[in-house]
């Protein structure tokens, strides 16, 4: 059981609103998990500012002060190198194409691990209570346009940073996930065998590995999903977003909790309606139970 939520903003005027509003939601799902906790966010200027590419990681064996200097020796002389403490997680930005800071941060810090790169994204995550990690994250503070959070309680893999969600393999993605999937070691060792390299034992970790190989093939999100649905077994719910993007799917037999929520401000979804209840508007709200094995998907 984990729990899962999701807040996608139409109306700027909200943006300024996005940690609050995310971390009320966060912690409504902390008893469906309290081992460990993360989130993604989209648009905060402190970690992702605009133009910028950023990567998030965790279990760096370098100080905040150390790892900027090791990265402005790696980069071109002269590039703006900020890394923002949001413990356990370190959010590095700078004005470069997302790949050379990636391979930068692998080169300086090559024990820490990356959970998350891309534009205007920001992975946070770490073990621990949902309520105190985001206080230590600083998510109250935090601004944007999309936000995805999950609360774990491990099944299938060890307590760790790298067995807890979101999973952001691929640029600007990110996948969260209730449920478990039974065939994960055998879609693991396909995609093993093509080259795919793994962080975790998780099974989530899987089906994010394989949406990012799908969209990097170049389906959307939408055709990914459903090629996810006839691939894998289990019991889930998924919800999969990117920098414009925001989509929720379930099992073919619905097994795993979901609500949706929509107004012409936001559209929300989570694990339980708990969570919903302190969005703006929520009296008002479109409120629905996402149908087995559709797709529900929003674009920025």
């Amino acid at each position: 059981m984990c729990g899962i939520v999701g807040l996608h903003l139409r109306n700027p005027a909200l943006y300024p609103q996005l940690g609050t509003l995310l971390t009320g939601m966060l912690c409504e799902m902390q008893d469906r998990g309290s081992d460990s906790a993360g989130v993604a966010v989209y648009g905060d200027p402190r970690w992702s500012p605009p133009g910028h590419a950023a990567v998030s990681l965790v279990d760096s064996p370098l100080t905040p002060a150390e790892l900027r200097a090791a990265l402005e020796g790696l980069l071109p002389p002269g590039t703006p190198v900020e890394v923002v403490e949001a413990s356990p997680t370190l959010v590095v930005n700078a004005p470069v194409d997302v790949d050379v800071l990636r391979t930068a941060v692998s080169t300086a810090a090559p024990e820490a691990l990356v959970v998350g790169f891309g534009e205007d994204i920001a992975v946070l995550k770490g073990v621990g209570h949902p309520r105190d990690l985001a206080e230590s994250f600083g998510l109250a503070g935090a601004q944007g346009w999309q936000g995805v959070g999950h609360t774990r309680m491990a099944t299938e893999s060890a307590v760790t940073p790298g067995g807890c969600h979101p999973y952001a393999v691929g640029p600007g993605q990110c996948l969260v996930h209730n449920g478990s999937f039974s065939n994960h070691a055998t879609i693991r060792r396909e995609l093993r065998a093509r080259g795919v390299v793994f962080d975790s034992e998780n099974d989530t970790e899987v089906g994010a590995r394989f949406v990012a190989d799908r969209l990097a093939a170049g389906l959307d999100v939408e055709t990914a999903l459903k090629e996810l649905c006839a691939t894998f077994d289990g019991f889930y719910t998924l919800l999969v977003s990117n920098r414009d993007s925001f989509a929720v799917v379930r099992d073919a037999i619905a097994c795993k909790p979901a609500v949706i929520a929509e107004t012409a401000d936001w559209v929300a979804m989570a694990s339980e309606y708990r969570a919903l209840t302190g969005l703006p508007g929520i009296e008002s709200a479109s409120l629905y139970e996402p149908e087995p094995e559709r797709i529900y998907a929003w674009t920025r």
